[in-house]
């Protein structure tokens, strides 16, 4: 998939050492149920896990024309039945590259794919309450609250409540007319 200013591509076996470098990073991992402890094997082992699984999808978000990769999306819990899926994570990995709008430019394309091409009724995030930049984030793309998940989430041993945030078809197509 392409936007003006990025490629969105199937993650790729070497991304790992990529996501690691991203991911033991505390500007990554405190927004995420990331273990603290998070080293390369633990990366390419959810990666070889989630790549093994129908219900999920991982994409690398790179930054045209060449200048390589700056972010990761994970979609989870894909269900054709009930036509739902999740987004499990999406970030930029340099700071210096947040605020951009790259994450929303990719947050676009993908809702486009996942309800114009997928035909997905119903799109879920959760979000740490501490993320006030992801719950701004994901207002901003049209996600409407749907409560608190008590104890939904395990980082480094502990508990945390997720806020959930959902996005339904007709919610898209409505804010998708009204851009135009």
């Amino acid at each position: 998939m392409e936007t003006r200013n990025l490629i969105i591509r199937d993650s790729v076996f070497s991304d790992c050492q990529l996501f690691t470098e991203w991911e033991t990073s505390t500007e990554v991992s405190d927004y995420f149920t990331m273990d603290d402890d998070r080293d390369y094997e633990s990366v390419v082992k959810e990666y070889i896990d989630c790549d093994r699984k129908d219900a999920f999808v991982q994409m690398t978000l790179t930054l045209k024309p060449s200048e390589g990769p700056i972010g990761r999306l994970v979609i989870s819990n894909i269900n054709e039945r009930n036509d739902s899926l999740k987004i499990a994570r999406i970030y930029i990995a340099n700071p210096e590259l947040r605020g951009k709008g790259y994450g929303k430019e990719a947050m676009k394309k993908i809702l486009e794919y996942v309800f114009i091409n997928l035909h997905m009724e119903r799109v879920t995030v959760t979000i740490l309450p501490r993320n006030k930049n992801a719950e701004y984030f994901f207002d901003s793309m049209g996600f409407k609250d749907e409560g608190i998940l008590r104890n939904a989430g395990k980082k480094n041993g502990r508990y945390f409540d997720l806020t959930l945030k959902s996005m339904i078809r007709a919610e898209y197509l409505d804010m998708r007319a009204s851009s135009k």
